[in-house]
């Protein structure tokens, strides 16, 4: 048997644990540099909040309805949700994190177990000990435990938010309520494809030939179709390492000079850099990318990219850089407004594992210099030790005008108890 464990509203309920005067209220949470709505209670989606709202264009809505606004909070997120996690870990011997907030579980073994109570046991337990509503879907395959988690979330007065489908006419009958659009795996352009052939819920995906399936969606579909009718296809996946890694930012207003875009395409690269040290990977290659304003539509739009195929891997913050701005040379154009600047790390390898070149690698005189930096930048603070091309008095700070405290990740920002 495997379980989904969905944590409700995760990131409006991380706030509402601190703030317990919020349950029963609207909350909406804002993407970084409080650019959109990216999670809603369900009371805010009751009031008519759509998903990927511009925040700028609904401030009068949050006032009427009365809803409350935060900025993201990851550092509470992120915490909140490992507690999640390792609470997760003791009810089950494999485990399989899929997202911020939702596990698998597998029950290999656990032939007697009662799984109606058990779903409640877990539910209790994570309620009690972080305060994180969680719904729990129990099913013989990972895809019908994805959709026994929506049927405990669809019907909590009925479920309690715990269902458990254990006989084949509970499956049956889930998978006719099941609409073909919201089978997990199943994309929208895969939807429709299928809803053109008149399959508009999850039982007429199962009655499909096998045949019939693999040739509309491959071998992917024919797993997913089997898992569906109970026949374990998809097992849990082990942890993948990184491929890449992806650091990118919006400017809080438009730039056009070349000095000023560069300088935060060196922080950004100064930033990737210290991932790939603290993950212990170097990289072999580089992709740096500019935008315009999409929002602004007086102004010219434009969008610049390169990839570089760096001669060495290299996790060393100097080096990159230096690659970073001879590819910035290369394609920065004057005379347009840029928005947004990011840069990607590819072709990751350990860094223990480094192929040597003959004529050229990595400078070893860096490593010790980088691990003094990473060392000192630990001890007193992010950003306090930069380098020349880093503007010296500036430190990155993303538009965060309702960000909540760090309850649990900063001493200075912890709840306060007076007795």
């Amino acid at each position: 048997m495997f379980a989904l464990i969905d944590c409700n509203n995760f990131y409006a309920s991380c706030e509402r644990v601190f703030r317990p005067d919020l349950n029963g209220k609207p909350v909406a949470i804002l993407s970084n540099n409080d650019g959109c709505v990216i999670a809603r209670s369900n009371e805010a989606k009751a009031c008519g909040l759509p998903m990927g709202a511009a925040a700028f264009k609904f401030e009068a809505f949050f006032k009427e309805h009365q809803i409350n606004v935060f900025s993201s909070n990851y550092a509470l997120y992120g915490d909140m949700s490992s507690r999640v996690m390792n609470l997760l870990n003791n009810y089950a011997p494999e485990m399989e994190i899929y997202s911020i907030d939702e596990a698998f579980l597998k029950f290999d073994g656990c032939k007697y177990i009662n799984f109606q109570e058990y779903g409640l046991k877990i539910q209790k337990q994570v309620s009690k000990n972080t305060g994180i509503p969680i719904s729990v879907g129990i099913a013989p395959t990972k895809a019908l435990a994805k959709v026994a988690n929506k049927i405990a979330k669809k019907f909590p007065e009925i479920t309690h938010n715990n269902y458990v489908i254990d006989s084949d006419e509970k499956r049956v009958k889930a998978l006719k309520w099941l609409k073909i659009e919201d089978v997990w795996g199943i994309g929208r352009k895969h939807a429709k494809r299928l809803q053109e052939n008149g399959i508009t819920t999850a039982f007429d995906f199962t009655q499909q030939t096998d045949a019939w399936i693999q040739k509309h969606l491959s071998v992917v579909g024919l797993r997913l179709k089997h898992d569906l009718e109970g026949i374990p296809n998809l097992d849990l996946e082990a942890t993948k390492t990184k491929k890449n890694i992806l650091i990118s930012r919006s400017f809080e207003r438009n730039y056009s000079l070349a000095d000023d875009i560069k300088e935060r395409l060196n922080t950004f690269t100064v930033t990737c850099a210290e991932k790939l040290r603290k993950q212990h990977c170097t990289c072999k290659a580089l992709y740096i990318f500019l935008s315009g304003n999409r929002h602004r539509k007086d102004l010219t739009q434009i969008n610049l990219s390169t990839v570089i195929q760096l001669p060495f891997a290299s996790n060393s913050s100097i080096e990159l850089c230096q690659h970073v701005n001879q590819a910035f040379a290369r394609i920065f154009k004057e005379g347009y407004a840029y928005k947004k600047a990011g840069i990607v790390a590819l072709d990751l390898a350990p860094e223990n594992q480094q192929q040597l070149t003959l004529f050229g690698n990595s400078n070893p005189k860096h490593k010790p210099l980088m691990l003094a930096l990473d060392k000192l930048n630990k001890g007193i603070g992010a950003q306090k030790v930069k380098l020349g091309s880093q503007d010296l008095g500036r430190t990155w700070k993303m538009k965060q005008e309702r960000l909540s405290p760090r309850y649990t990740t900063r001493l200075k920002e912890i709840i306060e108890v007076k007795a």
